[in-house]
């Protein structure tokens, strides 16, 4: 898993990549002014990141298993925000539902406390040439 690497965009939000579950990255950010939205909540903007960072991982951790070396396009992100996060960590995986040749499709969660009670979900439709 050492291939896996996070782009920019994420280390600048100061997501890092802290345990591997099953073969799943989790990805962690912890709170600060870097994804601060309102007083001692999280941005959108920065949960989404967390969440479209956690799916490029999933699928990138399965590419390299595979041997496989394509470039990832993403076709439709779709965020749906369930509770706000507030002054403390978050965590975020995903889970490929489809991979195919040209196609991938990716579930992802991020929580806080329980990983049963997550803060926001995603949906990800990725092209892969």
């Amino acid at each position: 898993m050492s291939d896996l690497e996070l782009p920019p965009y994420a280390k600048a939000l100061g997501i890092e990549l802290t345990a591997i579950e099953d073969g799943v990255p989790v990805l962690t950010v912890e709170f600060g002014t870097n994804v601060e939205g309102r007083p001692e909540h999280y941005h959108g903007g920065a949960t989404a990141g967390l969440l479209e960072n956690a799916g490029y991982a999933v699928l990138r951790a399965q590419l390299i298993q595979e041997g496989r070396e394509v470039q990832l396009k993403p076709v439709n992100i779709t965020v749906q925000y369930l509770s706000a996060g507030k002054s403390q960590p978050s965590f975020a995986k995903g889970r490929i539902t489809r991979l195919g040749r040209r196609n991938a499709n990716i579930a992802v969660e991020a929580w806080q406390d329980d990983p049963a009670r997550p803060i926001a979900t995603a949906i990800m439709n990725i092209l892969m040439r």
